[in-house]
């Protein structure tokens, strides 16, 4: 079955940023979406939590990472254990000790743009308004 939900981790207000067109693509494709910003709020509208370990296992169907290897380390720790459906290291989060450690911990890992995933290009996605609720 197709997972229906995704977690963006180090989703962004930036529209520039790929964390935030991840967001967008996904609520537009009619995915529940769930951003990750340690100090945000809300972003594209969506209501945001801090951590990962804030979200409920549901949210888990698909994880999405748009960070650094360093900070990637510390989430896959505080999703161990948990259901992960599938792990997408974007480029730049898919070093190869995220991805060995991922693995290590039982996640299946995808080393792919999840954007393009759904059929939708990053390029093609404005920095126009906030899509609407």
């Amino acid at each position: 079955m197709t997972p229906r939900s995704i977690t963006v981790v180090g989703a962004s207000a930036d529209r520039s940023k790929f964390g935030n067109k991840c967001v967008r693509a996904y609520h537009k494709a009619g995915w529940q979406v769930f951003p990750v910003h340690p100090s945000a709020t809300e972003i594209e509208e969506l209501p945001v939590s801090a951590s990962v370990r804030d979200l409920p296992d549901e949210a888990l169907e698909r994880v999405s990472l748009y960070l650094s290897a360093n900070a990637a380390m510390g989430v896959l720790e505080d999703l161990a254990g948990r259901p992960v459906g599938e792990l997408w290291l974007n480029p730049g989060a898919d070093d190869a000790r995220v991805v060995a450690r991922a693995r290590s911990l039982g996640m299946p890992v995808v080393c792919a743009c999840s954007i393009v995933d759904i059929g939708v290009m990053p390029s093609d996605l404005d920095h126009g308004p906030a899509l609407p609720s």
